[in-house]
């Protein structure tokens, strides 16, 4: 009988060092992300591109290169499988007549990070951990805590004060123990590391601290090349924030489907797109750095973005570098206007992080950090809440800010 997945083993990316995959992991011994490895030789020999057109429209249709060891033990809300969109309006006003946008806004919970979380919780469960921590800019722990509900295990998430009010409202309603931070994602981040280590069954799932949240999102990457008749674009933009570990995972995909004989010819070239405000890989990348340095007073609008400084920095670089392409970084207002002009061109509403992408496309030979050191519209004397080791009934409330719009995108430009 054919194994549900082909998962092999975890592999550090720093020193290729080989862990363990049927023990929950974090990071590896030098602090680096673990990556999952499949025996790619037997998925290549036992499944086809035919066969994989057959079955269900969702992610796990690519359940031999997902880490679930068996298909009882997915969790899921159908995520996966959402439309790549031509923009014949939008594309001519910008000269690519070819312009696609991967649609994520039509995926549960509104936008990608179901897929990471799909994936992670799926595979958390199945290795016996019964709640899951993580800082978060608002979109990722919404998901996460949905479906940690789905999958019957607790939630403790910690997440900016100014993060959007409708991820706060997504969490509270699935019933994660939520908690404010005057602060950045990195600060939330340092209260959920000390409460996971008094917390015996939780696993801190902060971005690529643990192992299968890029599996969710590489399956972006098998969909678009599916999508397009199993090519490549020339180009995929994308916006660049929390770890990177979308275009990580878009570039994870597209080397796995070179190997297993689904993909031939070039690659294509790989976009990191950024705020002006926070643009710590666009430095990095112009000044021919692999690793970024902490981005200071990080502050945009597109507020999923924000992180000053993420784990899998390098990893973004390489990526970036591996496929000729570039990193690119948009001001607020320059955002915004392409978010007007494609929502008046195509009636799209797409969230500022994903309109970054559209002027980005304009901005590809040139870079601005005019923005650089913006300072935040909050006080920096900075107070948090200490999370007690066992949880309490402590909840987040609505501050009647504005919901902000939620859709995602993975903006494409084909010839």
């Amino acid at each position: 009988m054919r194994a549900y997945s082909s998962l092999s083993h975890l592999e550090c990316s720093r020193t290729s060092k080989t862990y363990d995959a049927d023990v929950v992991q974090g990071t590896s011994e030098v602090g680096a992300p673990l990556l999952a490895r499949y025996d790619l030789e037997r998925v290549a020999s036992t499944v086809t591109r035919e066969e994989i057109a057959g079955r269900g429209p969702d992610l796990w249709r690519y359940h031999e290169v997902l880490p679930v060891r068996e298909a009882g033990n997915v969790v899921t809300l159908g995520e996966g499988m959402t439309p790549l969109l031509d923009l014949p309006a939008y594309g001519k006003q910008v000269g690519v007549p070819g312009l696609k946008m991967k649609d994520e806004g039509l995926i549960p919970t509104g936008a990608f990070k179901a897929r990471g979380a799909a994936v992670g919780v799926s595979r958390a469960a199945e290795l016996g951990v019964t709640g899951i921590a993580m800082p978060t800019n608002g979109n990722a722990g919404a998901a996460w805590s949905i479906y940690a509900a789905r999958a019957g295990i607790r939630s403790l998430i910690a997440m900016p004060v100014d993060a959007p009010e409708i991820t706060r409202t997504e969490c509270v309603v699935s019933g994660a123990e939520l908690y404010l931070v005057d602060g950045l994602i990195g600060d939330a981040g340092k209260l959920i590391a000390a409460a996971v280590a008094g917390r015996g069954g939780y696993q801190d799932v902060s971005t690529l601290k643990e192992p299968y949240r890029i599996e969710g999102k590489k399956t972006m990457g098998y969909e678009i090349v599916e999508q397009l008749g199993w090519r490549t674009p020339d180009v995929i933009l994308y916006p660049t924030g929390g770890g990177g570990v979308g275009i990580i995972g878009i570039y994870k995909a597209l080397l796995e489907m070179r190997e297993l004989g689904w993909l031939t010819g070039d690659l294509p070239r790989l976009v990191a797109v950024q705020s002006t405000g926070c643009a710590p890989i666009v430095e990095a990348f112009h000044a021919g750095k692999a690793e970024s340095t902490a981005f200071p007073d990080a502050y945009t609008i597109a507020f999923g973005i924000t992180v000053p400084k993420a784990l899998g920095d390098f990893l973004v670089l390489a990526a970036v570098r591996a496929t000729n392409g570039t990193a690119i970084a948009v001001t607020d207002e320059e955002l915004l206007a392409a978010q007007a002009a494609v929502a008046r061109a195509e009636g799209a509403f797409v969230c500022p992080e994903g309109a970054a992408c559209f002027r980005g496309r304009g901005t590809a030979t040139r870079v601005q950090l005019a923005g650089r050191g913006r300072k935040r519209r909050r006080s920096q004397h900075r107070q948090w809440p200490e999370i007690p080791r066992h949880g309490d009934s402590r909840r987040a409330h609505s501050s009647g800010r504005r919901p902000d719009t939620v859709t995602t995108l993975t903006f494409v430009l084909t010839s």
